[in-house]
């Protein structure tokens, strides 16, 4: 099940596109029937969590928390339960998103499915603390950014 929140109001947020997608991606990854949540909110909101679990107290683009917090990389998700069937929740800030922009050369769709990717990616064990940790991480992205974009 795929859960989206728009509570920001500054830039329109194609919840069919996005819906699609974490379908698409979850699916590709063997997790069709988990839940994931993404919530579209406002800079001044993604900075507060940012702060609290971050220790960052800054705006980003987007944060991730994993209802599976010790999954490794590549590790399937054990379910002893139904509520394990949970990937995690994404919070996206649209505003700051559209300000990278140039930065990346993408629209702002594309910057979003992008995002989805690499929240879903650190949602399921990967990070990009160091080198190696990124190489793995990049590899898996590029991977289902490659089944996303077979769709046309």
């Amino acid at each position: 099940m795929i859960y989206i929140k728009n509570t920001q109001r500054s830039l329109t947020i194609n919840v069919e596109n996005i819906t699609s997608d974490l379908e698409r991606i979850l699916a590709f990854l063997g997790y069709a029937d988990f839940a994931v949540s993404v919530w579209f909110t406002t800079e001044k909101t993604i900075q507060r969590y940012n702060a609290q679990f971050r220790t960052t107290n800054k705006a980003t683009d987007v944060l991730s928390f994993p209802y599976h917090a010790d999954l490794k990389p590549g590790d399937r998700i054990v379910i002893d339960n139904e509520d394990d069937k949970n990937v995690g929740d994404v919070l996206i800030a649209p505003t700051y998103v559209e300000r990278q922009l140039a930065d990346f050369h993408q629209t702002f769709d594309e910057r979003i499915r992008v995002l989805l990717v690499h929240s879903v990616c650190h949602l399921l064990g990967y990070d990009h603390i160091s080198d190696a940790d990124y190489e793995i991480m990049h590899k898996e992205e590029n991977r289902i950014l490659h089944m996303l974009k077979k769709k046309g």
